[in-house]
Protein backbone atom coordinates (compact mmCIF):
# COMPACT_ATOMS: atom_id res chain seq x y z
CA UNK A 1 0.00 0.00 0.00
CA UNK A 2 3.01 2.14 0.78
CA UNK A 3 4.46 1.64 -2.36
CA UNK A 4 1.19 2.64 -4.37
CA UNK A 5 0.43 5.52 -2.60
CA UNK A 6 4.26 6.29 -3.45
CA UNK A 7 3.78 5.93 -7.07
CA UNK A 8 0.57 7.73 -6.93
CA UNK A 9 2.64 10.32 -5.69
CA UNK A 10 4.97 11.01 -7.93
CA UNK A 11 2.76 10.25 -10.97
CA UNK A 12 1.05 13.23 -9.46
CA UNK A 13 4.48 15.68 -9.06
CA UNK A 14 4.71 15.02 -12.62
CA UNK A 15 1.58 16.31 -13.75
CA UNK A 16 1.97 20.32 -13.98
CA UNK A 17 0.31 21.63 -10.61
CA UNK A 18 1.41 24.98 -10.60
CA UNK A 19 -0.27 25.62 -13.97
CA UNK A 20 -3.38 23.77 -12.89
CA UNK A 21 -3.53 25.64 -9.70
CA UNK A 22 -3.46 28.99 -11.23
CA UNK A 23 -5.70 28.07 -13.97
CA UNK A 24 -8.43 26.65 -11.00
CA UNK A 25 -7.38 30.53 -8.81
CA UNK A 26 -8.25 32.65 -11.81
CA UNK A 27 -11.58 30.44 -12.79
CA UNK A 28 -12.80 30.70 -8.95
CA UNK A 29 -11.97 34.36 -8.84
CA UNK A 30 -13.78 34.80 -12.33
CA UNK A 31 -16.95 32.98 -10.75
CA UNK A 32 -16.72 34.91 -7.68
CA UNK A 33 -16.99 38.12 -9.99
CA UNK A 34 -20.66 37.40 -10.67
CA UNK A 35 -21.12 37.70 -6.77
CA UNK A 36 -21.85 41.78 -6.63
CA UNK A 37 -20.89 42.05 -2.93
CA UNK A 38 -17.52 40.68 -2.98
CA UNK A 39 -16.93 43.83 -6.18
CA UNK A 40 -13.38 42.03 -6.89
CA UNK A 41 -12.79 44.18 -9.86
CA UNK A 42 -13.43 47.70 -8.36
CA UNK A 43 -11.02 46.20 -5.37
CA UNK A 44 -8.68 43.99 -7.31
CA UNK A 45 -7.55 45.30 -10.78
CA UNK A 46 -5.00 47.60 -11.54
CA UNK A 47 -5.25 50.86 -10.86
CA UNK A 48 -2.54 53.34 -10.73
CA UNK A 49 -4.44 56.26 -8.34
CA UNK A 50 -5.46 53.63 -5.75
CA UNK A 51 -1.96 52.36 -5.27
CA UNK A 52 -0.38 55.46 -5.27
CA UNK A 53 -2.86 57.68 -2.96
CA UNK A 54 -4.30 54.97 -1.25
CA UNK A 55 -1.18 52.27 -0.82
CA UNK A 56 -3.54 49.63 -2.17
CA UNK A 57 -0.42 47.82 -3.07
CA UNK A 58 -1.91 44.29 -3.51
CA UNK A 59 -3.26 45.55 -6.76
CA UNK A 60 -0.18 44.47 -8.52
CA UNK A 61 -0.54 40.87 -7.76
CA UNK A 62 -4.81 40.73 -8.07
CA UNK A 63 -4.89 41.75 -11.52
CA UNK A 64 -3.04 38.58 -12.28
CA UNK A 65 -6.16 36.65 -11.38
CA UNK A 66 -9.19 38.75 -12.58
CA UNK A 67 -10.36 38.91 -15.98
CA UNK A 68 -12.73 41.03 -17.44
CA UNK A 69 -14.91 39.08 -19.39
CA UNK A 70 -15.64 35.61 -20.40
CA UNK A 71 -13.67 35.98 -23.79
CA UNK A 72 -11.07 37.57 -22.15
CA UNK A 73 -10.87 34.83 -19.51
CA UNK A 74 -11.15 31.86 -21.71
CA UNK A 75 -8.35 32.99 -24.24
CA UNK A 76 -5.96 34.07 -21.05
CA UNK A 77 -6.80 30.56 -19.50
CA UNK A 78 -6.12 28.54 -22.88
CA UNK A 79 -2.64 29.88 -23.42
CA UNK A 80 -2.03 29.55 -19.78
CA UNK A 81 -2.92 25.49 -20.21
CA UNK A 82 -0.47 25.10 -23.16
CA UNK A 83 2.17 27.03 -22.29
CA UNK A 84 2.30 26.30 -19.01
CA UNK A 85 2.34 22.44 -19.02
CA UNK A 86 5.64 22.92 -21.62
CA UNK A 87 7.75 25.64 -19.42
CA UNK A 88 6.93 23.98 -16.08
CA UNK A 89 7.91 20.45 -17.73
CA UNK A 90 10.91 22.12 -18.43
CA UNK A 91 11.75 24.59 -15.61
CA UNK A 92 10.26 22.56 -12.68
CA UNK A 93 7.13 23.08 -10.06
CA UNK A 94 8.36 26.01 -8.01
CA UNK A 95 10.75 27.56 -10.74
CA UNK A 96 7.82 27.81 -12.71
CA UNK A 97 5.63 29.30 -9.73
CA UNK A 98 8.55 32.15 -9.30
CA UNK A 99 8.69 32.45 -12.83
CA UNK A 100 4.70 33.28 -13.39
CA UNK A 101 4.49 34.86 -10.78
CA UNK A 102 6.38 37.61 -10.40
CA UNK A 103 6.92 38.05 -13.81
CA UNK A 104 3.10 39.14 -13.53
CA UNK A 105 4.45 41.40 -11.04
CA UNK A 106 6.71 42.58 -13.24
CA UNK A 107 4.34 43.51 -15.78
CA UNK A 108 1.62 45.67 -13.24
CA UNK A 109 5.39 47.22 -12.06
CA UNK A 110 5.21 48.59 -15.67
CA UNK A 111 1.82 49.13 -15.88
CA UNK A 112 1.62 51.09 -13.21
CA UNK A 113 4.98 53.36 -14.23
CA UNK A 114 3.98 53.79 -18.44
CA UNK A 115 0.32 53.65 -18.62
CA UNK A 116 -1.81 56.93 -18.68
CA UNK A 117 -2.86 58.31 -15.15
CA UNK A 118 -6.46 56.43 -14.05
CA UNK A 119 -6.34 52.98 -16.53
CA UNK A 120 -7.64 50.10 -15.22
CA UNK A 121 -6.23 46.89 -16.39
CA UNK A 122 -6.07 43.11 -15.49
CA UNK A 123 -5.56 39.55 -16.85
CA UNK A 124 -2.95 36.87 -16.64
CA UNK A 125 -1.50 37.98 -19.88
CA UNK A 126 1.25 39.57 -17.66
CA UNK A 127 2.17 36.85 -16.06
CA UNK A 128 1.57 34.87 -19.47
CA UNK A 129 4.22 37.20 -21.50
CA UNK A 130 6.46 36.37 -18.31
CA UNK A 131 6.42 32.60 -18.94
CA UNK A 132 6.70 33.31 -23.18
CA UNK A 133 10.11 35.31 -21.94
CA UNK A 134 11.56 32.85 -19.70
CA UNK A 135 11.28 30.08 -22.40
CA UNK A 136 12.34 32.42 -25.18
CA UNK A 137 15.83 32.96 -23.31
CA UNK A 138 15.97 28.94 -23.21
CA UNK A 139 16.93 30.13 -27.41
CA UNK A 140 19.61 31.40 -26.33
CA UNK A 141 21.17 28.81 -23.89
CA UNK A 142 20.04 26.06 -26.84
CA UNK A 143 21.34 27.52 -30.11
CA UNK A 144 22.17 24.11 -31.17
CA UNK A 145 18.76 22.55 -29.91
CA UNK A 146 16.71 21.88 -33.65
CA UNK A 147 13.46 21.23 -31.32
CA UNK A 148 14.06 24.19 -28.89
CA UNK A 149 15.12 26.61 -31.53
CA UNK A 150 11.25 25.75 -33.65
CA UNK A 151 9.56 26.08 -30.37
CA UNK A 152 11.03 29.14 -29.85
CA UNK A 153 10.72 30.30 -33.37
CA UNK A 154 6.67 29.73 -32.91
CA UNK A 155 6.63 32.05 -29.35
CA UNK A 156 8.70 34.58 -30.76
CA UNK A 157 6.28 34.79 -33.74
CA UNK A 158 3.26 34.84 -31.68
CA UNK A 159 4.98 37.40 -29.13
CA UNK A 160 5.54 39.83 -31.99
CA UNK A 161 2.18 39.94 -33.29
CA UNK A 162 0.46 39.91 -30.00
CA UNK A 163 2.94 43.54 -28.90
CA UNK A 164 2.35 44.68 -32.58
CA UNK A 165 -1.91 44.60 -32.17
CA UNK A 166 -1.28 45.87 -28.53
CA UNK A 167 -0.04 48.91 -30.32
CA UNK A 168 -3.45 49.38 -32.49
CA UNK A 169 -5.43 48.08 -30.01
CA UNK A 170 -5.78 50.55 -26.87
CA UNK A 171 -7.53 47.73 -24.88
CA UNK A 172 -4.60 45.68 -24.57
CA UNK A 173 -1.83 46.62 -21.83
CA UNK A 174 0.71 46.51 -24.00
CA UNK A 175 2.98 48.19 -21.13
CA UNK A 176 2.19 45.32 -18.90
CA UNK A 177 2.82 42.66 -21.89
CA UNK A 178 6.26 44.32 -22.37
CA UNK A 179 6.62 44.39 -18.65
CA UNK A 180 5.81 40.67 -18.14
CA UNK A 181 8.56 39.87 -20.93
CA UNK A 182 11.25 41.68 -19.54
CA UNK A 183 10.53 39.89 -15.94
CA UNK A 184 10.55 36.70 -17.86
CA UNK A 185 13.72 37.12 -19.61
CA UNK A 186 15.20 38.10 -15.92
CA UNK A 187 13.93 35.45 -13.94
CA UNK A 188 14.45 32.76 -16.47
CA UNK A 189 18.37 33.75 -15.56
CA UNK A 190 17.78 33.88 -12.15
CA UNK A 191 15.46 30.47 -11.22
CA UNK A 192 17.97 28.48 -14.14
CA UNK A 193 17.22 25.14 -15.21
CA UNK A 194 17.19 22.36 -12.71
CA UNK A 195 20.01 20.92 -14.39
CA UNK A 196 21.22 23.42 -15.74
CA UNK A 197 25.20 21.78 -16.83
CA UNK A 198 26.63 25.16 -16.16
CA UNK A 199 24.91 26.82 -18.59
CA UNK A 200 23.76 29.59 -15.98
CA UNK A 201 26.73 31.17 -14.30
CA UNK A 202 26.11 32.54 -10.81
CA UNK A 203 27.09 35.79 -11.80
CA UNK A 204 24.59 35.97 -14.79
CA UNK A 205 22.07 34.44 -12.04
CA UNK A 206 22.83 37.15 -9.96
CA UNK A 207 23.31 40.24 -12.17
CA UNK A 208 19.85 39.44 -13.37
CA UNK A 209 18.48 39.27 -10.30
CA UNK A 210 19.68 42.76 -8.96
CA UNK A 211 18.56 44.53 -12.12
CA UNK A 212 14.65 42.52 -11.25
CA UNK A 213 14.44 44.36 -8.21
CA UNK A 214 16.17 47.75 -9.46
CA UNK A 215 13.52 47.79 -12.37
CA UNK A 216 10.73 47.32 -9.62
CA UNK A 217 11.71 50.19 -7.43
CA UNK A 218 12.50 52.24 -10.71
CA UNK A 219 8.46 51.82 -12.22
CA UNK A 220 7.42 52.03 -8.91
CA UNK A 221 9.00 55.67 -7.86
CA UNK A 222 8.39 56.89 -11.41
CA UNK A 223 4.60 56.19 -11.18
CA UNK A 224 4.55 57.26 -8.03
CA UNK A 225 5.81 61.02 -9.47
CA UNK A 226 3.59 60.47 -12.83
CA UNK A 227 0.62 60.72 -9.90
CA UNK A 228 2.51 63.92 -8.91
CA UNK A 229 4.15 62.28 -5.03
CA UNK A 230 7.29 63.01 -4.02
CA UNK A 231 10.14 60.70 -4.44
Amino acid sequence: MNKEWKLTWKRWLNQPIVTYSFLAIQTVVYLLMFVPSLEIETKGVMFGPFIAYLHQYWRFITPIFIHFSLTHFAVNSIVLYFIGQQVEAIYGHWRFFILYLLSGVMGNFVSFAFNDAGIRSAGSSTAIFGVFGAFLLLGYYFRNNPAIQGMVRQFALFVGLSLLFGIFDRSIDIWGHIGGIIGGLLLGNVVALPQNHGRFSIHTRIISGVIFGFLLVICLLYGLKKYGLPV
